[in-house]
């Protein structure tokens, strides 16, 4: 019997009862996010985002650098065909 007024009582305040496991939440969740291995976790994986990014700048400018001298190859030999043309 206790346990059904119990039951009966929660199911009519259900819109209270959800207000305050909101409110529970957030608090909970400010602690967990304010907790120093939280932060610990952050910061190494901003750390290992900013040192991937670092990474991938330098691979792009590698295959920049790599581009550019191949385009260059490219129209030297181009040039040289256009001169051994013009002596034959």
């Amino acid at each position: 019997m206790l346990r059904d007024d119990i039951i009966n009582k929660c199911t009519e305040h259900k819109h209270a009862l959800i207000f305050a496991a909101g409110i529970a939440t957030a608090i909970v969740g400010k602690k967990i996010l304010e907790s120093d291995a939280v932060k610990d976790a952050a910061t190494k994986g901003m750390a290992s985002v900013m040192s991937a990014r670092k990474d991938a700048e330098e691979c792009f400018q590698d295959m920049r650098e790599n581009a550019e001298d191949i385009v260059v190859d490219a129209h030297q030999d181009d040039k040289k065909e256009i001169y051994v043309e013009a002596k034959e």
